[in-house]
């Protein structure tokens, strides 16, 4: 991400959604909700959706969700990453006893042996690092710990600073991981995502994902009327993408959404999802926004924590786009640690101890996220051939689950948070 300031990330938002967008659960608005920033996400700033779609090129079944099929006004909602940053800065800035430096780059970081005695009293400051190598420095209060048993940080501009806890969310290629020599694993799916803005034939509260032979392809409604789309696709067809003009992309886009077959009732079952189908709105495209692609990866650290040190979002897991959980991973992270932290100030134990992070931040993280991973993992290479008998075999597995309401109840509130 680029080192944007805040003047940046707060200054007025364009006409045009940015093409960057987060679909935001029902339990990551909570998150919000309780640290005061969603009246500065909450529609107009978003846009809710109250039903999903997921269907294939090369089967008949078909699963469509609903918010009130669990007793909920949304499923979600979508947001510019622009509007949570901003959301999030402001209520940064009004903390009390807070030192803001944006933007700024860490150069060095000196993590402590573990000491198992805990130090008495509470900590003198935690530092916490943001997407682009942000940096902000919540000063706590009255204690003076040696600073030879605290972190060690060092910027750029050769500032340093030491504190009881470092939180390294600083992007999936983290400076803070780097630094602190945490093993990490990856696979490319060697393939690329193109995200655009366009606008659709109605207002959209749907969000639409239809899997082709190349990857899934989602149309989401964001702000405005507009809707995003986030293509996962070939290399080859991405950079092709790119490089087409408004009305080629659009045309390209509702040859993917609707050519082919559509669902079709499955002789096999006494239902079918065939009935509950509804065919996506026509894309229109958007003059003056280029269409613009990134990389496909799969990535984690083997270890979230070291004394000192807690690794959360992208620094700590990548995920494949097409469910678009990777944002709520990381917003899960936040939830579990602050939850751990603020145990660690209840019971007077130090929020940098390694036992702490681990028993109530990690193993449950690593836990929640790894199953997502897999089961993302595992989405994509399904729903990979389009044509024989596995397609057959999902598309009657799509039925199942549209028919069963217990079912899908279930894995909406999965997904949902």
């Amino acid at each position: 991400m680029d080192r944007e300031g805040p003047t940046e990330v707060t200054s007025a938002l364009q006409e045009v959604p940015d093409l960057r967008v987060s679909t935001i659960t029902p339990a990551s608005v909570q998150l919000f909700q309780d640290v005061g920033a969603w009246d500065d996400i909450a529609p107009p700033r978003s846009a809710a959706f109250q039903q999903m779609q997921v269907w294939d090129e090369g089967g008949n079944g078909c699963v469509r969700y609903s918010a009130g099929n669990v007793g909920l006004p949304n499923m979600g909602y979508v947001a510019e990453n622009r509007v949570l940053q901003a959301a999030l800065m402001r209520r940064l800035t009004h903390f009390e006893n807070s030192r803001l430096l944006w933007p700024a780059s860490l150069e060095a970081l000196t993590l402590p042996s573990y000491a198992p005695e805990a130090h008495e009293g509470r900590p003198t400051s935690s530092l916490h690092l943001s997407a682009g190598n942000t940096l902000s420095i919540l000063e706590m209060v009255n204690c003076r710990p040696s600073t030879n048993t605290l972190a060690e940080l060092r910027l750029a501009d050769g500032q340093t600073f030491h504190a009881r806890l470092v939180v390294g969310a600083d992007g999936a290629r983290s400076r803070t991981r780097q630094l602190a020599d945490l093993r990490t694993f990856s696979r490319s799916y060697h393939q690329r995502g193109i995200v655009a803005s366009v606008r659709t034939q109605q207002v959209n509260d749907t969000a639409w994902q239809r899997f082709l032979p190349t990857g899934p392809l989602a149309l989401l409604p964001v702000r405005g009327g507009y809707s995003n789309i986030v293509w996962s696709t070939t290399v080859q067809q991405a950079l092709a993408l790119e490089k087409a003009t408004p009305q080629e992309f659009a045309f390209a886009v509702n040859e993917a959404l609707n050519g082919g077959s559509t669902p079709a009732r499955n002789p096999l079952l006494p239902f079918s999802s065939a009935a509950d189908f509804t065919a996506p709105p026509t894309v229109f495209p958007v003059d003056g926004t280029v269409q613009r692609s990134f990389p496909l990866t799969l990535a984690g650290s083997g270890r979230y924590v070291r004394p000192r040190l807690a690794l959360v979002g992208d620094a700590a897991h990548v995920v494949h786009p097409l469910a678009g959980q990777g944002v709520n991973l990381g917003f899960g992270d936040v939830r579990a640690l602050s939850a751990a932290l603020a145990h660690a100030v209840e019971t007077g134990r130090d929020p940098g101890e390694l036992a702490l992070l681990e028993e109530m931040y990690e193993q449950p993280r690593q836990r929640e996220n790894g199953m997502m991973m897999m089961a993302l993992d595992s989405l994509k290479h399904i729903f990979a051939p389009q044509k024989g008998l596995l397609a057959s075999i999902r598309g009657l597995g799509l039925d199942l689950i549209n028919g069963t309401p217990a079912l899908k109840e279930r894995i909406m509130k999965y997904a949902m948070g």
